[in-house]
């Protein structure tokens, strides 16, 4: 996922985790040519560093010991420069390498606490190594041997580093931005559930505007583009658009929609690929989607639905059972994947979608006006 919602922030992709395991691999590097020759103590300092410590460890090939101290010097997104508590080490450090393995330094409040620590304990040498370094705001004269990756003064998370207490579980490094301007909500169903209709009413109310998958490929089919000649290849056979298709014809309608509160996508992403495009694409311009909806109704009342609507839409897909259920399949294989993709990031709500139109779309509002 590029951008990411904790508390009452946000945070885009910084660095990847590919690149951290990289940074990490070349630290390791680094302390194994210094130190192999003997059995470091690497000490990490937490809560932070836990996640790089384990994988610094697990790269480090020769002998090594590992313990942790706690060093709290943070509240919300800034440093305070007050070391709240400190868990002390239980080893007997006098004569012995230590190296601490910080997973992150900028004023340098936390490293000049360190090494008061660790004045009288008679280590034969204290090194320290840092996976992220902020040199614009480091304060202090002191010694830094390993650095793994420089960065500007921005506050992120990810990779052990928390905001109030999350984000530490990602994989990746995520960076404070100013939030999202436009909410762009995506309206999911499986076919004759009615997105149409209900897409229509809500744009109304929210002045939103609306983009249907289904109403794309019918323009370029009808207008015989050679995206749409492709697309109705697919189509006609009961299956879905490939992702990149319906991606660049996505694109290009969306570079084109006029200034609203946002967008209602219909039938859009429908797999986890396209998911993760639309969330790239719409990262460029510092946006992100707002949430997943659903709208629920048993399979055999939507059969029957569809096959009426076939008797005079024309729509061929519309008037063979076998047809239906193959779109049917592709939806719950294909697609239902996506709720667990948007459940993790807090943003799927399913609504019961049998009733009245007006009954629905008051249930569909009552998500809208949370998001």
């Amino acid at each position: 996922m590029s951008i990411i919602q904790l508390h009452d922030k946000y945070f885009k992709t910084y660095i990847t985790k590919d690149k951290i395991a990289l940074a990490t691999k070349q630290l390791v590097k680094e302390v194994a040519k210094d130190c192999k020759k003997e059995t470091p103590i690497f000490i990490g300092i937490l809560n932070g560093s836990f996640m790089f410590v384990a994988d610094f460890v697990r790269k480090y090939k020769y002998n090594c010991e590992v313990s942790f101290v706690k060093l709290a010097s943070y509240e919300g997104t800034n440093s305070t420069g007050k070391i709240k508590q400190l868990v002390g080490l239980n080893q007997d450090l006098e004569g012995r390498t230590v190296v601490i393995l910080e997973d992150i330094i900028d004023t340098g409040n936390t490293l000049q606490e360190i090494y008061e620590i660790f004045k009288d304990k008679k280590v034969k040498q204290l090194k320290i190594a840092t996976l992220f370094f902020k040199p614009d705001v480091f304060k202090k004269e002191l010694p830094i041997d390993y650095i793994g990756i420089s960065i500007p003064d921005k506050f992120i998370v990810g990779y052990g580093l928390d905001y109030d207490g999350l984000g530490r579980n990602y994989a990746n490094i995520y960076q404070l931005i100013p939030k999202p301007k436009v909410k762009y909500i995506l309206l999911f169903g499986p076919p004759g559930v009615g997105k149409g209709t209900q897409a229509d009413l809500l744009k109304e109310k929210y002045n939103l505007v609306h983009i249907s998958t289904g109403d794309v490929f019918r323009s370029h089919m009808r207008r015989e583009t050679k995206l749409g000649i492709l697309a109705k290849s697919f189509i006609d056979k009961g299956n879905l658009v490939p992702d990149d298709v319906t991606i660049k014809m996505l694109k290009s309608v969306m570079k084109k929609v006029p200034h609203s509160n946002g967008i209602i996508f219909d039938g859009f992403p429908r797999t986890i690929n396209q998911a993760i495009a639309l969330d790239k694409f719409l990262e460029e311009n510092g946006e992100t989607i707002g949430g997943m909806i659903t709208i629920e109704v048993p399979t055999n009342l939507l059969i029957s639905r569809l096959l009426e609507r076939g008797k005079t839409s024309g729509r061929v897909e519309d008037q063979d059972e076998n047809k239906i259920l193959v779109r049917f399949n592709e939806y719950f294989t294909k697609t239902e994947e996506l709720k667990e993709y948007y459940r993790a990031q807090g943003k799927y709500f399913g609504i019961d979608g049998v009733g009245e139109i007006s009954d629905i779309t008051e249930r569909l509002s009552e998500v809208f006006d949370k998001l």
